[in-house]
């Protein structure tokens, strides 16, 4: 109201004559004298002393202005995350992507969903953009690891509706490398379950979204890319994305020193794990094993099944070097020295492609037995 009054002061008017009101009354008023209000306020009163004693640098004009401009300052700077607490957040979410390796996924989904909901609250409030990207880039993260730990679990819907949490988040940052990796990550789901076109539409989309810039991000997208042409059958682009990935990953220069036990890093072990798996399919068993031995040797104990499913491939390369019992064993074998706790249908998947490689007319007796152990209660197959 009384910037209304102030506005109706300095253009000689009425609320109605500034088009802030309708005309409601049934008659006017008499007050001796019938003054119609002017249709339009009239510019020309500006210069007059008491418009120009309105607009004088103490006016209340300028008061409410200045009141407004502090208002919407005040709302620019407000956050309800401190710096500390951004630095705790951060801090959760690395002790996170390390346990993640080692944890069973059952154990670490809990840590994580309980970790999503507290970012999340904070980034319903209004924070600083710099802030809300960040906020953004950790949901993220976040989001990915969950999806990859009910994959794990067998939850392939709710699996695929985090990984859809996830791109959406990443979009939302605007860090394009982050974006690359979250869509490569999420390629991981139907590369295992199906369907194959949609892991290959991720990863290309993955590569695109990189635009051949030297990241470890970009790397990981042109092999998890190789990875899938491979089992597509297509030779000459497998080798192509072979040939990118590396020349990503050295360009890349990827910190090695603390980050191999990290769960968002791509260390040189998981490029050797990648490269095994693209080389065991194109059926190139020398490539294959020297990534495999590279890898393992380069991979501890304590660090969930990447280790088993090294061994699973040398076992699919022992098959096509015609030694089926040999490979057979050795997937029996890696499959009972993983903790029941990280069987997951991965492992138990990748241990069946093992005898689906053999000939069925030709299968030894450890064919059979690992066939009977896969097929007992409880194993993820």
């Amino acid at each position: 109201m009384q910037t209304i009054d102030l506005l109706c002061r300095l253009y000689e008017t009425d609320a109605q004559g500034l088009g802030l009101t309708g005309g409601y009354r049934t008659e006017i008023p008499f007050t001796g004298a019938a003054f119609p209000a002017p249709a339009h306020p009239r510019v020309a009163a500006a210069r007059s002393p008491t418009a120009l004693s309105l607009l004088g640098a103490g006016d209340a004009l300028d008061a409410l202005s200045r009141s407004h401009r502090r208002a919407i300052e005040r709302t620019l700077a407000a956050t309800t995350l401190t710096s500390g607490e951004l630095e705790s957040l951060e801090g959760k979410l690395l002790a996170l992507r390390r346990e993640y390796v080692s944890a069973p996924p059952m154990v670490i989904l809990a840590r994580l969903l309980t970790t999503l909901e507290e970012v999340r609250q904070y980034s319903e409030e209004r924070q600083p953009a710099l802030v809300q990207v960040r906020l953004s880039e950790m949901l993220a993260v976040l989001s990915t690891l969950t999806a990859d730990a009910l994959m794990k679990l067998r939850r392939k819907e709710q699996a695929r509706d985090w990984f859809g949490t996830a791109r959406s988040a990443a979009d939302d940052s605007g860090n394009r490398e982050l974006r690359t990796r979250v869509r490569v990550q999420a390629a991981m789901l139907p590369f295992y379950y199906g369907p194959l076109e949609e892991a290959a539409a991720l990863t290309r989309e993955a590569v695109l979204l990189n635009r051949g810039r030297p990241t470890v991000s970009g790397a990981f997208a042109s092999v998890a890319d190789a990875r899938v042409r491979a089992h597509q059958g297509d030779q000459e682009g497998a080798h192509t994305a072979i040939a990118q990935a590396r020349a990503l990953f050295e360009r890349s220069r990827p910190p090695t020193q603390g980050h191999e036990d990290d769960a968002w890093a791509f260390p040189y072990r998981r490029l050797q794990l990648y490269l095994s798996g693209t080389y065991t399919a194109l059926g190139d068993t020398a490539q294959a094993g020297r990534a495999q031995d590279e890898a393992l040797r380069l991979y501890p104990d304590h660090t969930g099944i990447d280790p088993a499913l090294l061994r699973l491939e040398q076992a699919m390369c022992l098959v096509k070097q015609h030694s089926v019992s040999e490979a057979c064993q050795l997937a029996h074998e890696t499959y009972l020295m993983v903790p029941e706790d990280h069987r997951t249908q991965i492992l138990g998947t990748r241990a069946a492609d093992v005898i689906k490689l053999t000939p069925e007319n030709v299968r030894p007796r450890a064919a059979r037995e690992l066939s009977e152990l896969l097929a007992l209660p409880g194993c993820a197959t």
